[in-house]
C-alpha cells in the first residue's frame, strides 16, 4: 500500500489504511508461532502482513493465517494478490460467514477482525483460545471502538485501542 488511507478494491469495498493495520497488529501482539484468525480477507494484504509475524520463513511448523471471507468474489482476488506476493502457502482462505469465525479450524491465539460488528461476535470469544487477544470495532455503523478483548479462562477483558470507522460485518452476528 502506498497510501496511508482505506483504499478502495473490487465489490465496493475498501481495505483498511496501512497504520490501522498496523495498529491492529499491534493491539493484538502477534507473534511468530501464533495461530491467527483474519475475519475479513479483502484484497489479502492484512492477511499476508500477519502471515509475514507468524512465519517469517515460511516453515510448515510455524505460525498459521486462518483468513474468513464471505464476498466470494474478494476471496478470488485475494488468492490472487497472495499467489503474487509469495504469500499463498502460508495462508488459509475460507469463503464463510466470518461473523461464526473458523470452527472446524479450532482455536486461536490471536483474532482479527476488519469489519464493524453491532458487539463482539459469541462464535469469536467461544473460538479464542485462553490467553488470546481478539482486536475488533464494535459499534454503531458509522463509528466504531478498536477493542483489544482478551480471553483469560473464563473470563474476557476489554480495553479500548483508538476510535476507527470500518466497513460493515456481514453475516449472523454483523449488521443486517
Amino acid at each position: 500500500a502506498y497510501d496511508d488511507h482505506p483504499l478502495p478494491i473490487p465489490e465496493g469495498q475498501t481495505i483498511s489504511a496501512p497504520h490501522m493495520c498496523a495498529i491492529m497488529c499491534e493491539a493484538a501482539s502477534i507473534r511468530r508461532g501464533d495461530r491467527v484468525l483474519e475475519v475479513g480477507t479483502g484484497s489479502g494484504y492484512h492477511a499476508a502482513l500477519c502471515a509475514e509475524i507468524v512465519s517469517p520463513t515460511g516453515e510448515p511448523l510455524e505460525g498459521i493465517v486462518v483468513s474468513v471471507e464471505v464476498v466470494k468474489p474478494l476471496s478470488y482476488y485475494a488468492r490472487d494478490n497472495l499467489v503474487r506476493a509469495g504469500y499463498y502457502d502460508r495462508v488459509h482462505l475460507i469463503v464463510a460467514d466470518g461473523s461464526m469465525g473458523a470452527p472446524v479450524r479450532g482455536g486461536f491465539d490471536r483474532i482479527i477482525v476488519t469489519a464493524a460488528a453491532p458487539q463482539i461476535p459469541q462464535p469469536l470469544i467461544d473460538q479464542l483460545d485462553d490467553g488470546g487477544v481478539m482486536v475488533i470495532p464494535v459499534g454503531p455503523r458509522w463509528h466504531q471502538l478498536l477493542l483489544a478483548v482478551r480471553r483469560l479462562g473464563e473470563r474476557i477483558e476489554k480495553e479500548a485501542v483508538t476510535a476507527c470507522i470500518f466497513v460493515a460485518l456481514r453475516g449472523k452476528y454483523g449488521y443486517s
